[in-house]
């Protein structure tokens, strides 16, 4: 795991005990640091007492005996020295002379009564990302790229990793995506970190100075943590603001706001790349990033690799091998000439559009929760789309917006969309899974209904 010495001595709050938080703690007091952790979830606190963790997973960096869950103090960790762990909620103890109040992104801040209470006691509200940009000064020489956009960043993050891993240089991939940084292994001299960076995880980070800061794409998302769209792309906009001017900042202009962010960095001359929509590329050898928008995805990730001074021929190789990420524009199937194409994770509008402008022939299943009462953004390709079969809560809605523009089926449940969609897909077309809502209405979560897809697929006769 990543520790740092800075942390030795000092006292914070962590709220919110999954991947992160558990990472986080056991980093802080692995370094010697006072640490009350809080999760609502019983089981989540628990899991802090399970005897991997007590154990530090064999490193001799866990609690120095099991002990029961309480609230006061627990054994201090060992070797002797480390730091103390003990469960109280922020909210019911007094925060002052806490040096941090650590929160899950997953946590409302901008609703949450804790952010007023930690705001009263001068108490700053961290992410595990910021943690590990303080920590940057005691780990090995290394670089950081940072990747953001409303859709796009979880390829390109995944893309820039490959390349560099293809290079053969040290490389670890965080933050929105993978293990949490803090409870990664460090980098030896000369590696890199690949940093998914979401909003949330923006907007508790204040320190991290990416070498590479790239910005995909900027479209309405997540707006009920922000004063409207414009406080959402000031959130995004964060990341150069952290950023050093010499170092470079990589920023899509296919929309308003990313292209205005890019403007106001101007004076950044050579060190500022700008990626303009459209631009024509030969992907034929990239398999697994077909499409305008993998095609972004790609110069962004070009972009990234030249600043970080891999050679072109070590890029071509990285795009050619890269096999892309699972519920992603994924090829589950090839039938009779037919491909089955898994786009679980495309929740909104916004981000299936460019999946319909990737295949011709499609046959399009779409719906579940929406954050949309439109699919406005998906009207330009609605010309790729031989037919549609609508699932979940959005389905008669969706149903209705698209009637008269081509054969609409409400199918009702994924498994039902999948049979129709094969008996009517000839060979040449695609049944094509890009859903444009949230699953939360049938699913446990986006992967649990891209896994459901390929259970369907592979159950056809």
């Amino acid at each position: 795991m990543i520790t740092s010495p800075i942390w030795r001595g000092k006292r914070f709050a962590v709220l919110g005990l999954a991947r992160s938080g558990v990472a986080t703690v056991r980093a802080l007091v692995a370094s010697g640091a006072e640490v009350v952790a809080w999760d609502a979830k019983e089981t989540a606190r628990d899991g802090l007492l399970t005897p991997s963790f007590l154990r530090g997973e064999g490193r001799g960096e866990g609690l120095s005996q099991a002990t029961p869950l309480a609230t006061a103090p627990l054994p201090t960790l060992s070797p002797a020295g480390r730091g103390l762990l003990e469960f109280a909620d922020p909210e019911t103890i007094d925060l002052a002379g806490f040096d941090g109040l650590v929160v899950s992104p997953g946590v409302p801040i901008n609703r949450h009564p804790v952010a007023g209470k930690a705001l009263a006691a001068s108490v700053p509200i961290i992410g595990d990302i910021e943690l590990f940009a303080q920590a940057r000064g005691d780990l090995p020489a290394h670089k950081v790229v940072g990747i953001t956009g409303t859709n796009g960043k979880s390829t390109t993050t995944a893309l820039i990793h490959h390349i560099l891993e293809t290079a053969g240089i040290p490389a670890r991939l965080g933050g929105n995506i993978g293990k949490p940084i803090l409870g990664e292994e460090p980098l030896s001299a000369g590696g890199v970190y690949v940093l998914e960076l979401s909003s949330y995880q923006i907007d508790l980070t204040f320190s991290l100075d990416c070498d590479v800061a790239i910005l995909l794409n900027i479209t309405p998302d997540h707006l009920d943590r922000y004063d409207g769209f414009a406080g959402y792309a000031a959130s995004k906009a964060r990341l150069f603001s952290m950023q050093s001017p010499e170092h470079a900042a990589i920023i899509g202009i296919g929309d308003t706001a990313s292209a205005q962010i890019a403007r106001g960095l101007s004076a950044r001359g050579e060190r500022l790349t700008k990626i303009a929509p459209g631009v024509c590329m030969d992907q034929s050898r990239w398999p697994s990033l077909q499409g305008p928008h993998n095609a972004q995805n790609a110069l962004a990730a070009i972009a990234a690799c030249q600043a970080l001074g891999v050679s072109e021929a070590l890029i071509d190789q990285g795009l050619e091998s890269f096999k892309g990420l699972p519920h992603r524009m994924e090829l589950v199937a090839a039938r009779n000439g037919v491909a089955f194409v898994n786009d679980s994770k495309a929740t909104n509008p916004d981000s299936t559009a460019p999946a319909l402008a990737a295949f011709d022939r499609i046959h399009w299943i779409l719906g579940g929760q929406a954050k949309s009462d439109d699919l406005d953004a998906c009207a330009p390709h609605f010309g790729n789309i031989a037919s549609a079969y609508t699932i979940g809560e959005a389905g008669p809605r969706f149903a209705a917006l698209l009637a008269g523009k081509f054969p609409v089926e409400q199918s009702g449940t994924l498994a039902a969309a999948v049979i129709s969609a094969a008996n009517h897909a000839v060979s040449g077309e695609t049944v094509l899974l890009s859903p444009a809502c949230a699953s939360f209405d049938q699913f446990r979560d986006f992967e649990d209904r891209g896994d459901a897809f390929r259970a369907a697929v592979a159950a056809l006769a």
